[in-house]
């Protein structure tokens, strides 16, 4: 059996646009659905979601089936977390608030095995089909890709130390964090916060990096398309489902 190939990873390197999902809702049911819709990648969330460690395992099974990358967010930036996720066969991570270089850099050794990082070994992980895979300890960096997220002001100061860590593959903005900082809370299309959004994107785009960022906004998400951004999220489980049973409520004369 041989290592699997990330097609994200890929995507990313080839310079491909590739259009996201978020999936905020645990269990591998609408996982599944999502993974089927025919979208480039799906972001299994643990952040901001009930998901947990557990249910990352039969979400990535889910995933599988499908022609369409998994993206797993942590709660946090955690070596404990990044080991338990790369271990259930996560292969693309994206790490929230990553405030420098050196936050990244922790990150980096969280992924990779010694001597270059300080990833545990396990030899029967579902990420080396239960050791199927003889030389996955070997080459599983290959494999691996690292988004970090830059949500703050203080963040987006530091894009080019961050961006210039070795083993970060793209920087991603993290828009209501970000206006919050700012001081703008609950808006972020506040004219302040979109020129901090655009300015942000073309630095990363000129490091080299790959850009990415979460959007509802379907004119913005192309707008961000067009500034540069190769892994663009454009909706997200939950507002899909709310605005969908609004709307057939609206219909019948029912609802808010």
């Amino acid at each position: 059996m041989t290592l699997p190939v990330n097609a994200f990873k890929r995507g990313l390197r080839d310079g491909r646009s590739q259009i996201g999902i978020w999936n905020t809702i645990p269990g591998p049911v609408v996982t599944e659905l999502l993974a089927g819709a025919g979208f480039d990648w799906v972001l299994l969330d643990t952040e901001h979601a009930l998901t947990d460690i557990p249910d990352i395992f039969a979400m990535l099974q889910a995933v599988a089936a499908y022609p369409v990358s998994a993206v797993v967010r942590p709660q946090t930036n955690d070596t404990v977390l990044i080991k338990r996720l790369l271990d259930h066969g996560a292969q693309t991570l994206l790490l929230p608030y990553v405030q420098s270089a050196a936050e990244a850099e922790a990150a980096v050794r969280a992924m990779r095995y010694a001597p270059r990082g300080v990833r545990g070994v396990s030899g029967m992980t579902r990420a080396s089909r239960y050791g199927a895979i003889p030389d996955y300890v070997q080459r599983a960096e290959e494999e691996l890709c690292l988004l970090v997220q830059v949500e703050t002001a203080e963040a987006l100061s530091q894009i080019e130390a961050i961006a210039a860590v070795d083993g970060v593959d793209g920087l991603f903005i993290g828009p209501s964090d970000l206006a919050a900082s700012m001081g703008h809370p609950g808006n972020a299309r506040h004219p302040e916060v979109v020129a901090a959004i655009d300015d942000a994107i073309r630095r990363i785009v000129a490091t080299g990096k790959a850009a990415g960022i979460l959007t509802l906004d379907p004119a913005y998400a192309r707008h961000c398309l067009e500034l540069g951004t190769r892994f663009t999220a454009v909706g997200v489980d939950m507002a899909l489902l709310r605005a969908a049973a609004s709307d057939l409520a609206k219909a019948f004369g029912r609802g808010a």
